[in-house]
């Protein structure tokens, strides 16, 4: 094709398009730099429509140019949700979905395993926290953006999915799970002695503020003075669960600022005037995003100790916009800060006391659990019961 044809065909885009061009830029006021991107768009889509070797579709086209806009940011919890990966999406929170009960982490362009749900389908193949994910259904991850990597794992109830795991001192193998409906209870508890109690929060769900409240009051009417809170691979989850269960252990103040670029400020805040018994909180590498909000309030309020280790460090906020073809966006929006003013995005809560873990949690398929001791929870509750004898939270 000739130069001229060319330009020819471009000119033609423009006018044929300078009713739309004109009508958007009035409407969303836009300045001469942003009339000039918006024809070079619009001239681009004309141009392969018109030209490109096989006939396209205009919704493919427009697809695949919001979702380049996206992957531009580099940002893997930043995802353009086609209609099928939209729809999945809403179901993620709603307590039961079809999939094999794992929690995911992106970093450095890889996807690992955060946590397993117990008894899910993930669990029975034998998938541990801190297992990479290599491939799926032998599509490579590289190939995949990192936040379709969940849609594409899930599936009709019954139905298989392969993934390529990668295990620490272990040859790669390629596990079959068969997908099943995963109901999700999210806070477990139980009392330890005639004093400790220890609750375990999986995720953050709709109903997981709900949950921990009567689960507290159980152990409270059992005798519980004191409280170990295990957040170790919990992946986060539901910001307002979160700050529901906030607002029963941190002391009155803020527990959470939402600050999104242009400086706006969103704060969550607790009303309880004194806690009611001192707590030890469990971290781990696994802990992430809301786990991390509710440790960093604690850890700054002094409402708690922290032991383990260094969490996972995503301290940014997502939210699912829809848009206007039954797809959407979920787009990281703003960053959270404690209530000292730390970000922790990329860095994680420190613990106040570190300790390794030599404990099924991180022990592979064929050890015998009754050969280790969970070092951690040990020095939780060596940690608390000081704290109880002494009757307050102790520092160094």
């Amino acid at each position: 094709m000739s130069k001229k044809t060319i330009i020819g065909v471009i000119l033609v885009a423009l006018v044929s398009s300078i009713g739309t061009i004109v009508g958007l830029c009035v409407a969303l006021s836009f300045d001469a730099k942003s009339v000039g991107n918006l024809a070079r768009l619009i001239g681009a889509m004309k141009f392969i429509e018109s030209q490109y070797v096989r006939e396209v579709e205009e919704d493919s086209l427009v697809n695949g140019a919001i979702s380049g806009m996206v992957r531009s940011l580099d940002d893997p919890h930043s995802i353009y949700l086609e209609p099928r990966l939209y729809n999945q999406l809403k179901t993620e929170t709603s307590g039961s979905f079809g999939g094999i009960g794992v929690y995911m982490g992106f970093r450095d362009g890889g996807v690992q395993v955060l946590g397993v749900i117990p008894e899910s389908p993930g669990e029975k193949v034998g998938l541990l926290a801190g297992d990479s994910i290599l491939a799926v259904n032998s599509q490579p991850i590289s190939e995949i953006e990192p936040g379709e990597v969940a849609m594409k794992i899930r599936g009709e109830v019954g139905t298989n999915v392969e993934l390529l795991i990668r295990r620490e001192g272990e040859e790669d193998k390629t596990y079959t799970i068969t997908r099943d409906v995963i109901q999700v209870k999210t806070v477990a508890g139980k009392m330890l002695d005639d004093r400790e109690g220890y609750i375990r929060i999986s995720n953050f769900s709709e109903n997981s503020g709900k949950e921990f409240k009567n689960i507290v009051q159980e152990l409270e009417s059992n005798g519980m003075k004191g409280l170990i809170l295990d957040l170790r691979q919990n992946p986060g989850g539901v910001i307002t669960s979160c700050v529901e269960i906030a607002q029963e252990i941190v002391p009155a103040g803020t527990i959470v600022s939402v600050i999104k670029r242009d400086g706006e400020k969103e704060v969550y805040t607790s009303n309880l005037q004194q806690p009611k018994f001192p707590i030890v909180v469990l971290l781990d590498q696994n802990s992430a995003s809301a786990s991390e909000l509710l440790s960093g309030a604690l850890q700054d309020t002094k409402a708690a100790l922290i032991v383990g280790k260094t969490s996972y460090g995503k301290g940014s906020v997502q939210t699912v916009i829809p848009m206007f073809h039954d797809d959407g966006l979920k787009l990281t929006i703003a960053k959270y800060y404690t209530p000292n003013g730390r970000s922790i995005d990329g860095i994680g809560i420190v613990p106040d006391v570190e300790v390794d873990l030599k404990t099924p949690l991180q022990m592979s398929r064929d050890m015998d659990l009754n050969d280790f001791e969970d070092t951690q929870l040990k020095m939780a509750e060596n940690i608390l019961s000081t704290q109880l004898d002494a009757g307050k939270i102790l520092f160094d």
